[in-house]
């Protein structure tokens, strides 16, 4: 072989064999993070559910799924999440309303019951969903 040839493949970027174990190994360590990542998603044991806050656990596998029931889905909807797939917020921590430093046109879901009070932000649960809370000892659950 021509020494000019062996040259030719041992240039960055040229598709030597080691520039090719690194894509594999780098490919192979992606999947493993994102299977790794997922896994809670795929967990149905009781370790996945977690306490509200009267120390309740709720057991979603009692729940009716109208899919799975054999129900037919609207025309046009598509899942884009496994069911369940967004957690809520179980233990919201709160702020005195002084203490925010929010703009004055924030939008939230005001809650009031006997005269206890509490905010939960448009633009949080944009993201989480649903939060379950207590005011005055009522149980209640926050959703948007």
């Amino acid at each position: 072989m021509d020494p000019s040839e062996t040259d030719r493949f041992s240039e960055p970027g040229s598709g030597s064999p080691r520039h090719g174990l690194i894509f594999v190994t780098a490919v192979v360590f992606l999947v493993a993070v994102t299977a790794w990542a997922m896994l809670p998603l795929f967990r149905s044991d009781s370790a996945n559910q977690a306490a509200g806050p009267s120390g309740v656990r709720v057991d979603p596998s009692g729940v009716y799924n109208p899919v799975t029931a054999g129900e037919p889905l609207p025309d046009g909807f598509r899942q884009l999440l496994p069911r369940d797939a967004i957690l809520p917020v179980y233990e919201p921590v709160f702020v005195e309303a002084g203490n925010i430093g929010w703009d004055g046109d924030i939008e939230v879901i005001g809650v009031e019951i006997d005269g206890e009070a509490k905010a939960y932000p448009v633009s949080f649960l944009n993201g989480r969903e649903m939060v379950i809370d207590e005011i005055a000892d009522v149980p209640i659950v926050v959703t948007w």
